[in-house]
């Protein structure tokens, strides 16, 4: 082309309309579809009303705006970042590979730094590298939690069934309340009350190899479900203990798929370590997967502490073996302390699968990144196992143990309902004040009249408002008696509905 003369490359000023529009056009086409594609599926969670699933959608979106809104900083600073002129010496300390080379030609700027003696901060064709490093990053990351999210859906599907059995009359039977029997003789006991269960030491070792062995077991959920239902719910209740744990996963997964700010300073870390000298092929892969593993073991520990604390309380027992959900079980008193481990792990093997992935993009396989076959191995192996591990083992059984805590979550009722709560609340809220506000006024003008047969007093002289208000959205409408009984409704807790918390839904 006629803007190719001397080696240099075509700007804008020497390539054809016709190219430049046609680019403008895919790459509009592309985004639009992609838009609209979201779109679709926005619209189909709101349908299915799955706002927990929408909402991790959005979150997602502001996360790919946030990298979008990166990338283009780095577009606009791209000079002003090349010009930053650094010392020899302390360019070449931490570098990714032991040996200097570079095949890049020097631009005008890094020919400026080295009259100065010095070199640039960071190359123009770095802060390219740079953007389509989080361009990979940004792909791999929906990518793993949506994997990870899928295989651990699909293995709770299957409690659906233990769910049911609990409704059929042989359940009902065997867990019949006028029973007694030893705790060691039911099928939990036997499960968890070993030899080696006392022995802190012993524990580890086999709770460590039980996750890898069908991670949640009948007996456990269904020992679990039934210490959550008595503990938060009447005897015999028929919840849904399956529905509430997929609710709950739901709200869980959109703090997953999030990029929060001490997630991007492991990562700036995660770059930093990357220099040669840390020799970051040996342990750095190795984080995400061992802290995965230590979370397992940790799940199913807290299980075997919860036979072995009511085999302390009491031998024999009536009925089902009956555990109680309690935060101590947790690290520090926090059951979603785990949650936070579980993001940090599923963040950082992305972004090593993206790092890796970019790297053999831009600088082939065999580049200074990964020299040795053994590396290579080790990246992809872990970049292939710890999603699937996360998402059929570990997922699952946090899901579960999680719900053991003191307290429920708010996911315990539907969304729908939940919104009807909300908006009740707010009605009570707007009706107390109101009663509140035409209970003062009359007092002011009872109390200015002089003549005694212009001095009423409402205690004296009872009269019935009735307040009703209409919802489109099939709300009740309150028909609620004040002055008969304003006392009552004064001191009436309206933040709380039969016996669920709303302050805190």
């Amino acid at each position: 082309m006629a803007g190719e003369s001397g080696g240099e490359s075509a700007t804008l000023e020497t390539t054809p309309t016709w190219a430049v529009a046609t680019v403008c056009f895919v790459l509009i086409a592309v985004s639009i579809l992609i838009e609209h594609g979201l779109h679709l599926l926005a619209k189909y969670l709101g349908k299915k009303r799955r706002k927990s699933l929408l909402q991790a959608l959005n979150r997602i979106k502001s996360d790919l705006m946030l990298l979008g809104f990166i990338s283009l900083l780095l577009t606009v600073c791209e000079k002003q970042i090349s010009e930053i002129c650094i010392a020899e010496d302390v360019a070449e300390s931490f570098l990714p590979c032991q040996s200097i080379t570079s095949h890049d030609e020097e631009d005008e700027v890094e020919s400026k730094c080295l009259e100065k003696g010095k070199v640039s901060l960071m190359s123009r064709a770095g802060v390219q590298q740079l953007q389509m490093l989080i361009f990979f990053l940004a792909f791999f990351h929906v990518l793993s939690s949506f994997l990870a999210f899928s295989l651990g859906t699909a293995k709770m599907k299957r409690w659906k069934h233990w769910e049911a059995e609990t409704r059929t009359l042989e359940y009902q039977f065997s867990n019949d309340p006028r029973r007694f029997q030893f705790i060691h003789q039911t099928s939990f006991g036997k499960r968890h009350l070993k030899y080696w269960s006392n022995f802190r030491l012993l524990r580890l070792p086999v709770n460590f190899l039980r996750q890898f062995f069908g991670s949640v077991y009948k007996v456990d959920y269904l020992t679990l479900r039934h210490g959550f239902i008595t503990a938060h719910f009447s005897e015999g209740s028929e919840f849904d203990f399956q529905k509430y744990i997929m609710r709950a996963l739901e709200k869980d997964f959109k703090v997953v798929v999030g990029m929060r700010l001490w997630i991007w300073i492991f990562s700036v870390l995660f770059i930093f370590f990357n220099a040669y000298v840390f020799r970051n092929y040996a342990w750095l892969p190795f984080i995400p997967f061992l802290l995965l593993l230590v979370v397992g073991t940790k799940l199913q520990g807290i299980i075997t502490k919860m036979c072995l604390d009511s085999s302390d309380k009491s031998h024999v027992i009536i009925g089902s073996i009956l555990v109680k959900p309690s935060d101590h079980f947790f690290w520090f008193d926090r059951p979603k302390f785990l949650l936070h481990l579980i993001h940090f792990i599923s963040f950082q093997n992305s972004f090593q699968v993206a790092f890796f992935t970019w790297s053999w993009y831009k600088f082939g396989l065999r580049s200074c990144f990964h020299r040795k076959t053994e590396d290579i191995v080790i990246r992809l192996a872990m970049g292939v196992v710890i999603p699937i591990l996360c998402g059929y083992v570990t997922l699952p059984l946090y899901a579960l143990i999680t719900q053991m805590g003191t307290s429920m979550g708010n996911s315990v009722l539907p969304e729908g309902v939940i919104r009807g709560l909300k908006r009740w609340r707010e009605k009570a809220r707007r009706n107390v004040a109101r009663r509140n506000r035409n209970f003062a006024v009359r007092s002011l003008d009872a109390s200015v009249e002089s003549s005694p047969s212009f001095s009423l007093s409402l205690e004296a002289s009872p009269s019935l408002y009735i307040d009703y208000v209409p919802d489109s959205d099939n709300e009740l409408g309150e028909i609620l008696p004040v002055e008969e009984n304003l006392a009552e409704i004064r001191h009436q807790n309206f933040g709380s509905f039969q016996g669920f918390e709303l302050s805190r839904v």
